[in-house]
């Protein structure tokens, strides 16, 4: 069977390693455009182009896949399937219909919840306690197909996004290699979405990243973990930005401080700060223009003391 494989991102390495090992011709890998990055102005390769370079496989990289002559070049390609994960553009109906078996999807959440760009980091944000992943046949909709085949995972409640993000990327290859054969053979029939049970993961805004302490301890915690490591969440400091790189809730009876004071110092782990419901042990931060530190030495390097406040960012 002759496949195309689209993808750009980390999270789609796993599939494409994954395709490579079967007995299925991978006639060509898509994945976005190259991009010039940093001071240097220096050209970036897609993970999924590096490791396809490295695996000798032909790349393909149009600005845009509705573009006629890309088009053309997947027809002259004669796909039997294509397969999409955290590719990054919307395929056109003259690609969803070109292959015999369809363009199937690999999509990290439990279809038709957390539809869209950002289903990771939302479902940690939301204090998910499961999660998954789904196999979907696509359509012109965002995450709308009919569902093939399904797999769910708890979240472990101290799981960052790079853990949760690296664990369902390997759980998706799976059971996308466990799915094709069966849909190949006819044995898998579509089940549509239920409309009613949809939600939207949309993408990852500049206001994700900033501290209200106003909000709970729980909801803090939740956006910082569904946010390591990048782009990460920060409060404000001493009028510069710091970004918090860990933390947990933390159990501080009978404190009723202004949220983002500073309630404690607890040697060897970190600060805690008062929110609007609750108190957050902060025990991993980035001060601006510095690397990752523990938040002891945060305590130490700067002096921090109980009754300094973190502000909330300017919206």
């Amino acid at each position: 069977m002759q496949i195309i494989f689209m993808g750009t991102p980390d999270f789609a390495l796993p599939v494409l390693e994954k395709l490579a090992q079967t007995d299925h011709d991978l006639v060509a890998v898509v994945t976005q455009p190259d991009r010039v990055r940093g001071r240097g102005r220096k050209v970036s390769f897609s993970p999924v182009k590096k490791k396809a370079l490295e695996m000798g496989l032909e790349v393909l990289q149009p600005c845009r896949v509705k573009e006629p002559d890309f088009i053309k070049t997947l027809q002259e390609l004669k796909p039997d399937l294509i397969i999409v994960a955290a590719f990054g553009q919307i395929l056109p109906e003259a690609i969803l219909t070109l292959p015999k078996y369809g363009c199937l999807n690999v999509h990290a959440s439990l279809l038709p919840r957390y539809r869209g760009a950002a289903p990771l980091q939302r479902a940690l944000m939301a204090g998910e306690k499961k999660t998954g992943v789904t196999i979907m046949l696509m359509e012109q909709g965002l995450d709308t197909g009919d569902i093939l085949t399904q797999a769910e995972v708890e979240i472990p409640v101290d799981y960052t996004f790079s853990q949760l993000h690296d664990h369902l990327a390997n759980k998706g290859a799976e059971l996308l290699i466990k799915t094709l054969p069966l849909w190949v053979a006819g044995e898998i029939v579509p089940r549509p979405q239920k409309e009613e049970e949809s939600s939207y993961a949309p993408p990852l805004k500049k206001d994700d990243e900033k501290i209200n302490w106003a909000n709970s301890a729980e909801m803090i915690y939740h956006q910082i973990r569904g946010l390591v490591p990048e782009p990460g969440t920060y409060t404000i400091f001493r009028q510069k930005p710091l970004k918090i790189k860990g933390s947990e809730i933390y159990v501080c009876e009978n404190q009723k401080a202004v949220p983002g004071t500073v309630l404690r110092l607890v040697k060897g782990q970190g600060f805690v700060v008062q929110t609007g419901q609750g108190t957050l042990l902060v025990k991993q931060v980035q001060p601006a223009g510095k690397k990752t530190m523990s938040a002891a030495s945060f305590i130490n390097g700067y002096h921090l003391e109980v009754g300094d406040v973190f502000n909330n960012p300017e919206k």
